[in-house]
């Protein structure tokens, strides 16, 4: 039943933090940021952790000022100490960046504390990580883990859940369950995603049934392919799981791709790029991406809190980015980021089997990368000697996407910056 405004603003100024946090939820309704926030304060500062969380969020994300990082840490600590869920989510999110919290032990016990009280996102998150370890109990915990996610109404982890059914990975085949939970999806107008199966990645080192995202700081090795343009890759540095992860939760979100003009550095449609593409703004990220980001990050390298948002991208037949170069004019650097520099180095991550075509082209190198689920590509954009050590531009860098012929095919891509450019 939906409560009088003029009564709860009434309740609220006579001291009521639940009215004080009923109010800020629905000046946020009506995009009445700047007074929602000031209520989500009081209501905070009165104990009512659900306030404490919300106003964290807001502080986290820049939704009224700067973002403040610190700030929101201090209220998601003690709305944790209060035992709400979303707090010590919030806070695995914040580890993850490496920079307003250290990444340690802490990390796995909040997500584990999730897992115990069927926090979906928890859930979620633990179901990747024992999903990309080969042994048998890693792989029933992961779907004991995507069952419960489901049943608590987390998309992703039904769709993880009938590819897994259907593929027969952890488990014996089981086609008909896994079109029943695909109809269901269907009829809420999920999207199928591409078919394919990859046996787990190679075991990290922590033992069955162990808990450890920090296993994402040891990225599978990476193979030299050019050192002019510095071009690698990494076979199977996400998972099945992971891969499928990203596509599902970018599709709601598809738009025509665009590019930057060199010239104004204005984004524009133009021919060059002809994909669809989701952009990740950080209040959209889940706890399982920004996990996924981390280890795409830290594979090449370089942090998380260097990295731009991260960008999903859809090919279709005929669909291509013709030769191009990563690294970004003068004014769109000015416009987006100055303090963060220049896009060092891009990881593209290649999230389903491509039937033909689609391959990654570098020509100065002579080099092609065909697309293989997983396989993430890594290269730098720009170089640095002794006369730029500050790095310049490298124009050995141009490369490209080259039509896809049959099927589709779908791109996760990181652009990594010379500095933080992330708040967190």
């Amino acid at each position: 039943m939906q409560q009088d405004p003029a009564a709860l603003r009434a309740a609220a100024e006579r001291g009521s933090v639940e009215h004080a946090f009923a109010l800020a939820q629905a000046l946020v309704a009506h995009e009445r940021m700047d007074e929602a926030q000031a209520w989500h304060l009081r209501a905070a500062q009165g104990g009512h952790a659900g306030a404490q969380v919300e106003y964290a969020r807001m502080r986290l994300y820049g939704i009224v000022g700067a973002p403040a990082p610190q700030e929101a840490l201090a209220w998601f600590e003690r709305a944790e100490r209060a035992g709400h869920p979303l707090a010590s989510e919030y806070l695995v999110k914040l580890a993850a960046g490496g920079v307003a919290l250290p990444r340690d032990m802490r990390m796995n016990e909040r997500v584990l504390r999730g897992v115990q009280t069927d926090h979906a996102p928890s859930l979620l998150a633990a179901a990747l990580h024992f999903g990309r370890k080969p042994h048998p109990d890693d792989q029933t915990l992961c779907l004991q883990l995507l069952e419960r996610a489901a049943a608590r109404g987390d998309i992703a982890a039904a769709v993880l859940l009938a590819e897994r059914m259907a593929h027969g990975e952890g488990c014996e085949a089981q086609p008909d369950a896994a079109r029943d939970l695909w109809t269901q999806l269907a009829d809420a107008g999920v999207e199928r995603v591409p078919a394919f199966t990859l046996p787990p990645p190679a075991a990290a080192g922590s033992p069955p049934r162990q808990l450890a995202l920090e296993d994402a700081m040891q990225p599978p090795a990476a193979h030299v392919l050019s050192t002019q343009p510095r071009v690698s890759v990494i076979d199977r540095l996400l998972s099945a799981d992971e891969c499928r992860l990203l596509i599902v939760n970018a599709q709601p979100h598809l738009q025509a791709s665009r590019t930057l003009d060199p010239a104004s550095g204005q984004s524009l449609n133009m021919e060059l790029r002809t994909s669809h593409h989701a952009q990740f703004d950080p209040v959209l990220e889940s706890l399982a991406l920004r996990l996924v980001q981390w280890r795409m990050a830290a594979a090449a390298g370089l942090e998380l809190v260097e990295a731009e948002p991260l960008i999903v991208l859809r090919y279709a037949p005929g669909q291509e980015y013709k030769p191009h170069r990563d690294y970004l004019p003068p004014a769109s650097i000015a416009r987006d980021g100055p303090q963060a520099g220049n896009r060092r180095r891009t990881i593209c991550v290649y999230l389903n089997p491509v039937t033909a075509g689609g391959a990654t082209a570098f020509p100065q190198a002579g080099l092609q990368v065909e697309p293989l689920p997983g396989r993430a590509v890594v290269f730098d954009n720009l170089t640095y000697d002794a006369t730029s050590p500050q790095g310049r531009p490298d124009p050995d860098s141009l490369h490209a996407g080259t039509p896809v012929e049959t099927g589709e095919k779908w791109l996760a891509t990181l652009w990594i910056r010379q500095a933080r450019y992330r708040a967190f």
